[in-house]
């Protein structure tokens, strides 16, 4: 069902594919749009490595919403920052890309609970954290990405 890397030196193992996901800050979510054509957002993001999840928080309401009511099939993609050798111009880059299966998280604890996790990848300040969770919690719409196949690989952009 899902194709195989091509260049499989530049594969990453599951690992390295867990820290992209586990370090980055942000990725590109892709649905199915209207009339066929993709709709490929950048989101924050929180991965949970155990449970083979990516969680995204959302208005209930909106294009991206719309679109999960239809399909709820998805790919995501992250990137680390790269790296540059000393006297290189170019990065070498590690990206992954996910696909799965989405779905709402309806249980209010866990929304809590995912809401305070991700976060706390912007800030550590606890007590703004519970104050937006208390504030926004009856407005959040929270998505779960479930992974069905994830690869990954190293770029060296030159």
């Amino acid at each position: 069902m899902f194709r195989e890397l091509l260049r499989k030196k530049q594969a990453l193992t599951r690992e390295e594919c867990d820290q992209v996901l586990e370090n980055a800050l942000r990725g590109v979510l892709a649905v199915n749009g209207d009339d066929g054509y993709p709709y490929a957002l950048p989101i924050n993001f929180y991965y949970d490595k155990t449970a083979g999840k990516i969680y995204f928080h959302s208005g209930k309401v909106g294009y991206k919403v719309d679109c999960l009511k239809r399909s709820n099939k998805a790919s995501f993609t992250a990137e680390d920052q790269g790296v540059r050798g000393d006297g290189e111009w170019w990065l070498t880059i590690k990206s992954v890309i996910a696909f799965g299966i989405i779905e709402e998280v309806t249980d209010k604890n866990e929304i809590a609970e995912i809401s305070r996790l991700l976060s706390y990848k912007f800030t550590s300040d606890k007590e703004y954290v519970e104050r937006e969770i208390e504030k926004y919690l009856d407005a959040t719409l929270l998505l779960c990405f479930t992974i069905q196949h994830l690869t990954g690989k190293t770029v060296r952009e030159k």
